[in-house]
């Protein structure tokens, strides 16, 4: 007997045939031209598989580069680099005529159930659309699919002929989910399906998805910020974050054992339904870096609170290296900022002055830290350089200070348990601490 999920389906790790194979897949956007800015990078290697029949949960914060992936596997965005083999075909090779073909088998259900649908079309026409631009079967014979189709999704066939605004937002977004289906897809990307939705339709909504891939056999992509909606409904879960897969695993193994910093600081922000449990929180400083100028090593260096530190400041409290890690991050971002022609001409005659509040700053962070005179001395010097207006110098200078492994390098995706879950952290090498062992000190206060 084949080993089962938390769902009661078959373990796609184990028994499953492989349908989607991303393969250091990235999308970045502009950077072309040699005045043009860096590339925005939305998707930054990516290498996943998605088994037949299951569902994939893809999670993480605003912005990391979620709805981009979903987007590109279906090729409604194209590829920087890499690939997406769908059944053995990489499809960002495919263009035209093939294109067109291929885009029967994938198919996207989006977040908003009401900016999704034309207002000017009827329902009828909006499910019927995909048929008719693929010249599925007769013209009657695509009628009497659609209405079908709205059967199959909770609608009645007398809602062929009424218009997007004379539906709830649950049955708009069950008509999203029809047209999904009408070309009778393998594979679906559901981009958060069910964000926008009460909860009561929410409930309604899932069990409907889950209803449908029984019945059609479908594979899903499952999009979402709701943690509690992908325990539900996911085989598996990746963790994503600024462009990178963080950790991809079994969903129950992934929600009870974390193994990555960042899945670790993700589980814990979910809501505790019984007030009188004492939970503990792990909250992270400061925003996500520019997908703009992404940290050289790895993403999460710039938050993570199981960072690796540079020998000689292992013995720093936790408050004063984080408040260090704030300091970088204040200068990381001034050093975004464009000066004025104005502003360039003070700095080289040394009247620069934008800046001045730098000093505001490190008082604001370093207020009660117990420092060194030489690990002040540095942070002095980091300030001068702001100062003068050269913002580039001053992080240039924290680098040379304080850069550790996790700034430098890349880490690898490392196998951590049987069920092959993978997780991306340099703390998974044998020389380093574990990140429990960090995250338990940190949270017991030593």
């Amino acid at each position: 007997m084949s080993e089962v999920t938390q769902r009661g389906r078959a373990d796609p790790t184990v028994t499953g045939e492989t349908l989607v194979e991303v393969k250091d897949l990235k999308k970045y956007y502009g950077g072309d031209g040699l005045l043009a800015p860096p590339p925005v990078k939305a998707v930054d290697g990516v290498n996943f598989t998605i088994q037949r029949g299951e569902t994939l949960g893809l999670v993480g914060e605003s912005g990391c580069g979620k709805t981009t992936l979903g987007r590109t596997l279906v090729q409604l965005e194209t590829a920087t680099e890499g690939s997406v083999e769908f059944d053995g075909t990489d499809v960002t090779e495919l263009t035209g005529k093939q294109l067109k073909e291929w885009r029967r088998n994938a198919q996207i259900v989006f977040q908003d159930p009401e900016s999704s649908l034309n207002d000017r079309m009827t329902i009828g026409e909006i499910v019927r659309e995909p048929l008719d631009v693929h010249e599925v079967e007769s013209p009657r014979e695509r009628r009497e699919k659609v209405k079908d189709l709205l059967a199959q999704v909770g609608l009645q066939p007398e809602h062929y002929y009424r218009y997007p605004h004379q539906f709830s937002g649950g049955q708009r977004q069950r008509i999203g989910i029809a047209r999904a289906l009408a070309l009778e897809p393998e594979f679906v990307v559901l981009d958060e399906p069910v964000s926008a939705l009460d909860t009561s339709v929410q409930a309604k909504i899932l069990n409907l998805l889950e209803d449908l891939q029984e019945e059609f056999d479908l594979t899903y992509l499952f999009i979402a910020h709701d943690l509690a909606a992908v325990r539900h409904i996911c085989d598996r879960v990746a963790v994503m974050y600024l462009g990178k897969i963080m950790e991809i695993g079994l969903t129950e193994e992934l929600y009870t054992d974390p193994a990555n910093p960042y899945t670790h600081s993700l589980l814990s922000a979910i809501p505790e339904p019984d007030p009188t449990i004492e939970k503990d929180r792990i909250t992270l400083p400061g925003t996500p870096p520019s997908p703009r100028d992404p940290p050289t090593g790895c993403q999460f260096t710039t938050r993570c609170p199981a960072k690796i530190r540079p020998a000689q400041y292992d013995d720093l409290s936790a408050e004063a290296w984080n408040d260090i890690e704030r300091f970088r991050e204040v200068i990381r971002e001034r050093d975004r900022i464009e000066l004025s022609i104005a502003n360039q001409i003070r700095r080289q005659i040394g009247t620069f002055s934008k800046f001045d509040d730098i000093d505001e700053t490190v008082s604001d962070l370093f207020e009660g830290d117990d420092i060194s005179p030489e690990l002040r001395e540095h942070i002095d010097q980091a300030a001068e350089y702001v100062k003068a207006g050269h913002a580039e110098q001053a992080r240039e200078y924290m680098r040379e200070q304080f850069d550790s492994t996790c700034d430098q390098q890349r880490p690898d995706l490392h196998s951590v348990s049987d069920t092959n879950r993978l997780s991306y952290c340099h703390r998974h090498a044998d020389e380093y601490e574990s990140v429990e062992s960090v995250l338990g000190r940190q949270l017991d206060g030593e």
